[in-house]
């Protein structure tokens, strides 16, 4: 059978094709389009977004840069700042990008640093002082050390310290112009014009040369410390002597700091986060000023005048350091403390020295109260530790006293010259070949017989204890603070040279030497220490230089009370024949208004081949309630009473005026 179509139908198939070839042709430009576009985004990803992807590509890490705190300040008793540091405003940058000549990356960005840096430099030529010396292209580029020999590349880096309010403008208003640009707020240390008790106080160097240097710092860089508000940075100041190093945790306070992300080439992303730091605590010390200025002058005043007047016919023109330490008897307390010459600790403000101020106070830097290194090298390399002289005699009385060899009314007929060793082979005189009688122990500390000493102490200890009398007489000096520490909170304490243990001599020579004080170097602060026990009748007080320390809000956060480092019980009329004995005939306190007991010494040594006598003087006052021990020290300044007395009487005078040695200050009698 036949089928017939209608054009209708021929129409409606036609038209149908049509349909299908269009959507066929649709499809394939579709799926053409799709593979184009893909190919090309592969493209841009694989040639253009593929360096910053490989960035985006490796975890992002936080990192904490410590931000220095201010650092608290020390203040002298009467509230005068002995250390203070003052805010500044400076400008910092954090690197972008990487500008290291060691990779390509660096390599292609380095003119842009360079260019960076001269903006840098217009901008501070522009505004900055005028008066100052303005920064070199040279340093600016060296500031941002480009490649990373001083910090890591997320690390702000320190441009310029001290901006003007001109500088500080600029920069804040145009921090799109400076990528990483940020003017921050630290501090600047400075010392006390005057001078005062500067190697006490003592100074700041950088970290970088501190943590190389001193164990303290060593063990904190060894440590690895993670908290970030105690780690310290490369280039923060911080103490390296004295009250600035020994309290150098409670100066410096806490880090503030920001976290920052970066990416693996150590390089910064994102916005960081800041956390403030926290100002160190304030130290509050027993130097008096006034006491203190008084005691640095008189050394000065006294060592120009040993060189320009004869004493027993000879000038001292090797007399040029002093020293001297004024402790308070009930308490501790360190009024004063002078190593002479001194020098202006703000050398030291930029964290180093230059080779000028360097080769100028050399030989003044250290102090020479507590170590045996000789402020000034009195002229050569002598240090300051000398043998205690006649100033021992009291102690080597009351040794005598308290181990039975003789009683308190015990006559001796001092003949002026004393023999010991095998066959009396040797010998010892007193000074001057002065023969001085009939005499009792007080008598003999009066005046100063090396004969009572040898027949009546050191023979007779030997004596006794044979081969451990060396023991005994070592026990005795450590209990009145002589060859070991004597707990001051300063860094670098000298404990001393104890010649008595040294084997080259017989026991019995030690001894005898020992018993009039040549047998060991002490320091000066160890001195003071031991006039302090004598003046308390035993009871070694730990000498301390900080009374308490305050928050930056005035809070007490601690208080140092008196300590009792050990105590000595001898007997009352021990004591009383002994302190009667110190009244030495010292023409330098004439006319004083209290009744003082007091001993001189002039220890001698050899050197080079010559021997010197070294001034030596202690003191306290008044003889009964005594409140002042006073020691000082004058190497090769010949016989104590001429050199050390008269500088004993200023420092004695300035604490009557400033507190009163009865208990009155003289300075509130003072009409206006």
């Amino acid at each position: 059978m036949k089928r017939y179509y209608s054009e209708d139908v021929l129409e409606q198939e036609s038209r149908l094709q049509r349909h299908f070839n269009i959507r066929l042709n649709f499809f394939f430009f579709s799926t053409f389009l799709i593979f184009t576009v893909m190919i090309v985004r592969l493209a841009i990803l694989q040639f253009v977004e593929g360096p910053s992807l490989a960035e985006q590509g490796v975890d992002l890490k936080l990192k904490d840069v410590p931000l220095p705190p201010i650092r608290g300040t020390i203040y002298a008793a009467g509230g005068e700042k002995l250390a203070y540091s003052m805010s500044v405003q400076s400008l910092y940058i954090t690197l972008q990008k990487d500008y290291s000549q060691s990779t390509e990356r660096g390599k292609e960005n380095r003119p842009e640093a360079i260019e960076l840096a001269k903006k840098l430099k217009a901008a501070f030529d522009a505004h900055g002082d005028a008066n100052e010396g303005a920064l070199t292209l040279d340093e600016i580029i060296d500031a941002l050390d480009l490649e990373y020999r001083k910090a890591s590349g997320f690390e702000p880096r320190r441009i310029k310290m001290g901006l003007n309010s001109r500088e500080i403008a600029y920069f804040l208003e145009r921090k799109d112009q400076f990528p990483g640009i940020e003017v921050l707020e630290e501090s600047v240390r400075y010392y006390d014009p005057d001078q005062v008790a500067v190697q006490t106080v003592g100074y700041m160097r950088k970290y970088a040369n501190a943590s190389t240097n001193l164990d303290f710092y060593k063990e904190i860089r060894a440590s690895g410390e993670s908290n970030p508000a105690l780690q310290y940075t490369e280039t923060e100041h911080v103490g390296y002597d004295g009250l600035e190093l020994y309290y150098q945790n409670e100066l410096r306070g806490k880090n503030g700091f920001k976290k920052i992300a970066v990416n693996s080439r150590n390089m910064v992303k994102g916005i960081p986060e800041w956390t403030a730091p926290e100002k160190g605590y304030d130290l509050h010390t027993t130097i008096n000023k006034s006491v203190q200025l008084a005691a640095q002058q008189a050394i000065t005043d006294q060592l120009k005048w040993l060189h320009s007047n004869r004493v027993s016919g000879k000038l001292h023109p090797d007399a040029k350091t002093g020293y001297a330490v004024a402790m308070e008897v009930e308490t501790g307390n360190i009024v004063a403390m002078a190593s002479m010459p001194d020098y202006d600790a703000n050398v030291w403000q930029s964290g180093g020295i230059s080779a000028e101020d360097w080769k100028r106070i050399e030989n003044n830097y250290q102090n020479g109260t507590v170590t045996p290194i000789s402020s000034g090298r009195s002229g050569h390399t002598f240090d300051s530790t000398v043998y205690l002289g006649s100033t021992v005699k009291p102690l080597s009385v009351l040794i005598g006293l308290n181990e039975g060899l003789f009683s308190a009314n015990a006559q001796y007929n001092d003949k002026g010259i004393v023999y010991f060793g095998k066959n009396d082979s040797s010998s010892v005189r007193n000074s001057g070949r002065a023969a001085y009688g009939p005499m009792d122990p007080s008598k003999a500390i009066y005046k100063s017989s090396n004969a009572f000493m040898v027949d009546m102490v050191g023979k007779r200890l030997y004596r006794k204890y044979r081969s451990k009398g060396i023991e005994v007489w070592d026990e005795y000096m450590k209990e009145f603070g002589l060859g070991v520490s004597t707990g001051i909170d300063l860094p670098r304490e000298f404990y001393g040279i104890l010649d008595y243990r040294d084997e080259g001599e017989s026991e019995l020579a030690r001894l005898v030497y020992a018993s009039f004080g040549q047998q060991a170097k002490y320091t000066p602060l160890q001195l003071a220490q031991y006039t302090a026990t004598l003046a308390s009748r035993g009871k070694r007080m730990e000498p301390h230089l900080v009374s308490k320390i305050t928050d930056s809000n005035g809070n007490v956060v601690k208080v140092f009370e008196p300590k009792v480092l050990n105590e000595v019980n001898f007997k009352k009329e021990h004591w009383d024949k002994v302190i009667a004995g110190m009244k030495t005939d010292v023409s330098a306190f004439n006319g004083f208004p209290y009744d003082f007991a007091r001993k001189t010494g002039t220890s001698e040594q050899d050197y080079k081949g010559r021997k010197i006598d070294n001034g030596v003087f202690i003191a306290f006052a008044p003889r009964e309630k005594p409140k002042l021990a006073v020691a000082v020290v004058v190497p090769e300044g010949g016989f104590g009473s001429t050199s050390a007395a008269p500088i004993a009487r200023k420092i004695f005078e300035a604490y009557d005026w400033e507190y009163g040695l009865d208990g009155a200050p003289k300075k509130q009698g003072r009409k206006e």
